[in-house]
């Protein structure tokens, strides 16, 4: 039962979406296997309790209980103020309420890329969901599981703060807030006048200075006088937590903190990884798995030992977006030196990681020429399921958008020859 192109095209809000609708079309959602679908959809409770244990450590990090080298890792590159407000009592049960993970689509398995709680995207996957349901596939999470789990988060209504940063974000947070109804509203963050209204917090923590009131929202919240979500926790928005669930630094620690069940799923879905830290090792020692005495070295790997990810952590313009990603077998041998050398000269002032590659798998989609034919399409996949928790800590699935790009494409992201779609159970 394919979409007809011209009702996904007349579907669209007269305000557009998040690129306007410029990406392809498909007549049809991806379909995952039932079993691979349950595992995506059971993914949403071990990755918040992930995140509470991540909290949990840096906290006491920065008290001096445990590791207190990783808070000050975290805390590089972050404004003082800011690293000390998140340690304060207040802060200590504040968590992100939408949680989505970036998953490769890898053969065998699922790779997480990137597990972002200030998610773009909420809107268009609210919207595809609603229009592949009305034409009657039964898109995972449901015509509203998108709607149903972002008003979860603040059941009375509120503001949702979108800054001029993310404002190709503002016409899928319009469209979704008049879903929502009355009692929500976008607001513009740099113009926004406090008013005691719950707030949804659409901004990157790094783009703090270009919004007038961000420190005085900050400090309110961590005094709990209005609430906001994301919570102003610029270590909980690093990436490099990824790399630290697999230092051996940690082992104890995440095995004391984390259910057995809960940390067995992670280490099956998150790539190893590694903090990229000049400080030279002892002579005995080498980098887990990489076989490598020091960075020197991996500078040096072959194109086939460079099946890695250099990335940088967070708190900065191009940490989001795919931006700020260099894959290791895509790039010279001379760029790739040069990119792990400006990561380590960074270090001091920037975290950066890598991981692990894990190639998607290639498979075939159905997409919709200019001329309304459909063709076959050889793509690969990125997965985001949406994930909310309410007030009571109780972690839902509302749904999934699915980017598939051409399959010789190393990175998969928005882009305009990439395909938006929801997801279903298939074969």
């Amino acid at each position: 039962m394919p979409v007809a192109l011209s009702k996904l095209k007349s579907a669209l809000p007269a305000s557009g979406l998040f690129g306007g609708g410029a990406w392809q079309w498909s007549p049809e959602p991806l379909r995952l296997p039932a079993g691979e679908a349950r595992e995506m959809i059971a993914m949403g409770h071990p990755l918040a309790k992930f995140q509470q244990a991540c909290d949990l450590l840096y906290r006491r990090s920065a008290a001096g209980k445990e590791q207190p080298w990783l808070a000050e890792l975290l805390d590089e590159g972050k404004p003082d103020w800011l690293a000390a407000l998140q340690r304060e009592s207040g802060m200590a049960g504040q968590f992100p309420r939408v949680i989505r993970p970036d998953l490769i689509w890898a053969k065998g398995r699922f790779a997480v890329t990137e597990l972002d709680s200030v998610p773009g995207g909420i809107g268009i996957t609210a919207w595809l969901s609603k229009v592949y349901s009305d034409a009657g596939y039964e898109v995972l999470g449901g015509a509203d599981g998108m709607v149903d789990g972002f008003r979860s988060l603040l059941p009375e209504g509120g503001d949702i703060l979108v800054s001029d940063e993310a404002k190709d974000y503002l016409p899928e947070m319009d469209w979704l807030a008049e879903r929502l109804g009355d009692a929500w509203k976008t607001e513009g963050a740099e113009d926004y006048e406090e008013c005691g209204r719950p707030i949804y917090r659409f901004f990157e923590l790094f783009d703090w200075e270009s919004i007038p009131r961000f420190r005085q929202l900050a400090e309110r919240s961590a005094k709990g006088e209005i609430s906001v979500t994301p919570p102003f926790k610029p270590h909980l928005e690093d990436k490099l937590w990824l790399a630290l669930f697999w230092s051996p630094a940690l082992k104890k620690v995440w095995e004391k903190s984390l259910r057995g069940s809960h940390l067995r799923r992670l280490r099956e879905v998150i790539p190893f990884g590694w903090a990229v830290d000049p400080e030279p090792l002892p002579p005995h020692a080498a980098l887990p798995k990489l076989n490598a005495h020091s960075w020197d070295e991996v500078a040096e790997f072959s194109q086939k030992e460079r099946h890695l990810v250099l990335k940088i952590s967070g708190f900065h313009e191009t940490a989001w977006g795919s931006k700020g990603v260099y894959i290791g077998h895509d790039m010279s041998a001379a760029d790739w030196k040069a990119r792990l050398g400006e990561a380590l000269e960074q270090s001091s002032e920037q975290p950066w990681l890598m991981q692990e590659f894990h190639e998607g798998r290639r498979f075939e989609h159905p997409v919709y020429d200019e001329d309304g034919k459909i063709r076959m399409m050889d793509v690969r996949a990125r997965l985001c399921p949406y994930f909310f928790s309410d007030a009571d800590g109780e972690t839902t699935f509302g749904g999934c958008l699915a980017t598939l790009v051409p399959a010789d494409k190393k990175k998969i992201h928005g882009m305009s020859d990439g395909i938006l779609v929801p997801c279903v159970i298939g074969d």
